[in-house]
């Protein structure tokens, strides 16, 4: 396993829409591992693919049971909202408050290549939506209605 390269806000990678995973391979395999491994260095909740310069529709959550591995995620229902704080490792050092469902169901592949569906509710809705949202070549700060100062951050 390897730690990965994070890029950052500003690389063109982050603002492209990534392509479906088709089979999973021993490179895809590798990729999960490798994310996993990048995301737990870190210290972050989620990793999606294009943060490691990948343009794959893969992404890892870390939840509180573990981290969740999603191959090819959709999100299939939403319930209720949220109003609360975000960052991203691709964009460090900025805050900002997001307009999110409390709770998010998504369907996804596993490693094995079973479809499978895993519920998040708060931090975890926030992540699955975050990482989902890179995949389509979005970030946070695009739809934060609120981006912090940093003297609100230290409060």
């Amino acid at each position: 396993m390897a730690i990965l390269n994070i890029v950052k806000e500003g690389d063109p990678t982050l603002r492209k829409v990534c392509r479906p995973v088709t089979e999973i391979t021993p490179r895809i395999i590798q990729l999960l591992d490798d994310m996993q491994e990048t995301l737990i260095d870190s210290n972050g909740a989620g990793l999606a693919a294009p943060q490691v310069g990948i343009l794959r529709r893969i992404a890892v959550v870390d939840m509180e049971d573990g981290i969740v591995e999603l191959i090819n995620p959709e999100i299939i229902e939403t319930e209720g909202e949220q109003e609360e704080l975000e960052g991203c490792l691709s964009v460090p050092d900025v805050w900002g408050i997001t307009h999110r469902p409390a709770k998010v169901t998504v369907r996804a592949m596993n490693r094995n290549g079973e479809i499978f569906t895993v519920t998040g509710e708060d931090l975890d809705a926030r992540c699955f939506c975050h990482e989902i949202d890179h995949l389509d070549g979005h970030l946070f700060t695009d739809k934060a209605i609120r981006i912090l100062t940093p003297d609100e951050v230290a409060e």
